[in-house]
């Protein structure tokens, strides 16, 4: 009988291909095994997906730094990690649109200030909700090149290349997005107006892990390891604020572009119109 997955002929008895290593099915689906397969895939711990994760918390230099040294079986790899990651919220974003839209609402949360009890002020941090909810993936994508840029910067002195570092952050990012959607979903189910807070609450913690990280992966001193975290720190504000600058450039050239459009069409209208 020939591998279903690659196709080579087997040898006979055998529970893997030992070629492409696939397992050897020759029952029919059914819910049972199909229920027992998704449990094997996502909830044992010796699945690479939630050792990935557990090893994330405890030891994240062991996932990254295997994954550097050309250790490929172990943990799962980091793109698959990312796209996880991404689906996640993809999914997350879905949720908050359909039902929890109002959680967003930042005026909740400075709603004993007069500087923001104006409409011009509450129609800016709508417009800043929405924008951050339609384009929440792409920020967060964008996010972990700009990271591993000002990672590699401060740690040219050490043995991570620009690629490794996108690693690194690749693996820390996921986990964070994977940590913030689960928890998060759990937050609006309970406590919808408290969302934002949480997730106020979880830069820190990310601060903070992203600390224990470097700490660990560069072995670096209390000293260095402040030193470094604010070096990071003054580097990503110089860089958001010049990116935030071109961004805000970009988007008025496209305003007015598109505001010169509709007036063409508008007049191109009014003279077919007479």
């Amino acid at each position: 009988m020939p591998c279903k997955n690659c196709n080579i002929k087997l040898v006979s008895d055998s529970a893997f291909c030992h070629k492409c290593g696939a397992k050897i099915i020759e029952k029919r689906l059914t819910i049972r095994n199909l229920m027992q397969h998704l449990g094997e895939t996502f909830f044992n711990y010796d699945n690479k997906l939630l050792k990935t994760i557990i090893c994330l918390c405890k030891a994240p230099e062991a996932v990254i730094d295997s994954y550097v040294q050309g250790v490929r079986k172990r943990y799962i790899n980091p793109i698959s990690f990312f796209g996880i990651s991404l689906t996640l919220t993809g999914f997350s974003i879905f949720i908050i649109k359909k039902f929890y839209k109002n959680a967003l609402d930042a005026s909740q949360l400075f709603d004993t200030s007069e500087m923001y009890n104006n409409e011009a002020s509450q129609s800016i941090m709508a417009s800043s909700a929405d924008f951050s909810l339609e384009y929440s993936s792409l920020i967060y994508a964008s996010m972990i090149p700009i990271f591993a840029f000002i990672s590699w910067i401060l740690f040219t002195n050490k043995r991570y290349n620009f690629t490794e570092h996108l690693v690194s952050y690749m693996y820390s990012m996921s986990l964070y997005s994977i940590t913030s959607v689960i928890l998060g979903l759990f937050v609006l189910v309970i406590a919808p107006s408290y969302y934002l807070m949480f997730g106020m609450y979880l830069y820190i913690v990310v601060l903070l892990y992203h600390c224990f990280l470097l700490k660990r992966l560069f072995k670096l001193s209390v000293r260095e390891l402040l030193l470094k975290t604010l070096l990071f720190l003054i580097i990503f504000f110089f860089l958001f604020i010049g990116i935030s600058v071109v961004g805000g450039i970009i988007w008025a050239i496209v305003m007015h572009l598109n505001g010169d459009l509709e007036t063409m069409i508008e007049a191109q209208k009014a003279a077919q119109g007479g």
